[in-house]
This record gives structure tokens, C-alpha cells and sequence, in this order.
């Protein structure tokens, strides 16, 4: 099987690394997929998202999660993420602790070439 590198050089990841409070995290995880799949999430609209997000879990410390997904343009994600703060507000905010939900924002500087993948394959 061909390798895949996880981002593309020169486009973006964006890292949400926040908690979710104690004894809420199956909830959390449930609202956040039933939002995140739904129609109404604007960032699957986005021609900017190269690769779709995913939610991670620390295995040492089951309240912290990681929210990671590559774009193309980070100024259109955060354009988006001010629409889903300010006007669509999805419900699974309520159980981050402290209600930030901002992500850093990286810049993939390397990547697998092609040609190399296809010798590892």
C-alpha cells in the first residue's frame, strides 16, 4: 500500500487543543459529531478544507482533546470559526472548559515528496 503524508507542504493545519469538563466527555463527543457531520457546519462548505478535521482524545488524560484538520487558506477558516462562534454557537461548546474553542494555526513546511511514497510503496 502507497504512503500518504498527513498534510501537504504549504498548506495549513489548525490544532484546537483544549478540555472538556470532567464527566461530560462522551456528550461532548456525541454533540460534537452530531454537529460536525450535520449540513449546517460551514466549514465542510469550504473549498479552503483540503483534508477534513479529526477529533483526537489524549490517552493519558481522557478531558483533553485535540481538534486537527489542513486548509489551504487559514484566513477562510478563521473567517468561518467567527460565524460558528458568533452566530451558529454549536452546542457542544457548553462542556469545553472555559468556552474557548481557538485554534493554533501551522504552516506544513515539509512533506513526503511524491516520488519518495511511491518507492516506499
Amino acid at each position: 500500500m502507497a504512503q500518504e503524508p498527513l498534510a501537504t507542504k504549504g498548506n495549513f493545519l489548525h490544532i484546537y487543543d483544549f478540555r472538556v469538563a470532567a464527566g461530560h466527555e462522551d456528550e461532548f463527543i456525541r454533540l460534537f459529531e452530531e454537529f460536525d457531520y450535520s449540513d449546517g457546519n460551514p466549514m465542510h462548505k469550504s473549498a479552503a478544507q483540503v483534508k477534513d478535521g479529526v477529533l483526537c482524545r489524549d490517552v493519558e488524560d481522557p478531558q483533553r482533546f485535540f481538534l486537527i484538520a489542513e486548509w489551504a487558506d487559514i484566513e477562510e477558516h478563521a473567517r468561518i470559526r467567527k460565524i460558528l462562534a458568533n452566530d451558529i454557537k454549536p452546542e457542544f461548546i457548553k462542556h469545553i472548559v472555559g468556552g474557548k474553542f481557538v485554534p493554533k494555526y501551522v504552516e506544513v513546511v515539509s512533506s513526503t515528496p511524491e516520488e519518495i511514497l511511491k518507492k516506499a510503496g
